[in-house]
């Protein structure tokens, strides 16, 4: 690989190993969830105060250990521990069924995610230069996303052979888990210098209200995209509500991961040539389109193109707009500036799945559609005024 791939370092392989094998064992359950609760006895509203309050968990807490490893300089404990929470809630879950028990276990895998994912995006992008930052962040993401691809269909095979046996299956997810967690001491930093400044958990804030002008304008932007990008839940029910079958939604969903997966490594690559910002502008115009689709198309063999087109506006998103972030923040900032933007945008989805929600219930899919992609439109043409990059 480092033949052909040269900016890819044993860092950002081992680093992108890990994340896939992570996200392996978190899809593993993810599909499967919802009916496992449903089984010991959850109702539909404690589900969903049960995920809710767990994503508000690693939303809050991706904000404060990004900048806590700015502060200490050092990204890898975080990481490391991370990783190491999310690998024992796994069976953790088959341990017990009762509500507190199902609570915790949710918690500690969200404040694993919470704990290393700002620490590794800062890790990620030190490997990285200005003229390969979007390649190694595609790479990433497609790695991560072949996590997500590779655990439903090993759930799918599972209990299609073994029907009805979950606690089995999250035992079994503990070992990519684990797998993860190894990988990740042979990741090597090097610390800077620590920060002489004391944070507490909600520090991350003020950094963002003092913090430079293009990163605020940049973070304005994402944060009025997440506003208005509601749960793929939603696609899931538009597909549902025409027709489709649970077996081709599912497969229909794994289809879309597989072409996000296939085209994040490209879309990286394209970007560092054409620019991360026009890249990922481009990725928006294909999320407006997806979204009017979805306002008007009917036919599940439409459902297939547009699923084709949304993982590529992932693959031209996801790990790009943490690249552009970088390149218009300090290295030894980019802990806390991708965690609030992370973190923020994580508390903004909740709030735009329950303003999708009630468009739907009161005007209809077509109009909860054509609203956001009304605003994505806004938010692209307000994008277009934020710089590419600090200048040199």
């Amino acid at each position: 690989m480092k033949k052909y791939f040269p900016y890819i370092t044993r860092p950002i392989l081992v680093l992108s190993l890990v994340s896939l094998f992570t996200d392996m064992a978190s899809e593993m359950l993810y599909p499967i969830m919802p009916v496992f609760l449903s089984s010991i006895g959850f109702s539909v509203v404690l589900i969903g105060v049960l995920e809710g309050f767990a994503e508000m968990v690693a939303g809050l807490s991706k904000g404060y250990f990004g900048q806590l490893s700015d502060v200490r300089q050092k990204r890898l404990p975080f990481v490391q521990l991370g990783y190491f929470l999310s690998a024992i809630s796994k069976p953790m879950l088959a341990l017990f069924s009762t509500p507190v028990w199902i609570f915790f276990s949710r918690t500690i895998d969200r404040t694993g995610k919470g704990l290393r994912s700002a620490p590794r995006d800062a890790l990620l992008s030190n490997a990285t230069t200005k003229e390969n930052k979007a390649k190694v962040f595609g790479f990433h993401r497609s790695m991560d996303t072949f996590g997500a691809v590779l655990g439903p269909l090993i759930a799918l095979w599972f209990l299609a052979c073994y029907p009805g046996q979950y606690q089995t299956l999250f035992i079994i997810a503990f070992i990519p888990g684990l797998a993860a967690v190894l990988f990740t001491f042979f990741v090597k930093e090097k610390a800077g210098i620590p920060q002489q400044k004391k944070i507490h958990f909600f520090s991350f804030l003020s950094h963002v209200k003092n913090a430079d002008g293009s990163y605020k304008k940049l973070l304005w932007g994402l944060l009025i995209f997440a506003l208005v990008n509601s749960s793929d839940v939603l696609l899931l029910l538009k597909m549902k509500s025409t027709g489709v079958s649970d077996v081709n939604i599912i497969t229909i969903y794994i289809f879309y991961n597989l072409i996000y997966a296939l085209s994040a490594f490209p879309a990286g690559i394209i970007a560092d040539k054409w620019g991360i910002k026009n890249t990922f502008l481009f990725g928006l115009i294909l999320f407006i389109a997806v979204y009017i689709g979805f306002a008007f198309v009917n036919m599940e063999i439409g459902y297939w193109i547009l699923f084709f087109i949304y993982g590529i506006y992932a693959a031209c998103t996801e790990g790009i707009a943490k690249a552009w972030i970088t390149n218009i923040v300090p290295g030894t900032s980019a802990g806390t500036a991708i965690g609030a933007y992370t973190g923020l945008a994580s508390m903004a989805a909740f709030g735009a799945s329950a303003l999708a929600g009630v468009l739907w219930a009161v005007f209809g899919p077509e109009v909860a559609f054509g609203f956001t992609a009304c605003v994505v439109t806004v938010v692209v043409l307000y994008l277009m005024r934020v710089p590419a990059a600090t200048k040199a």
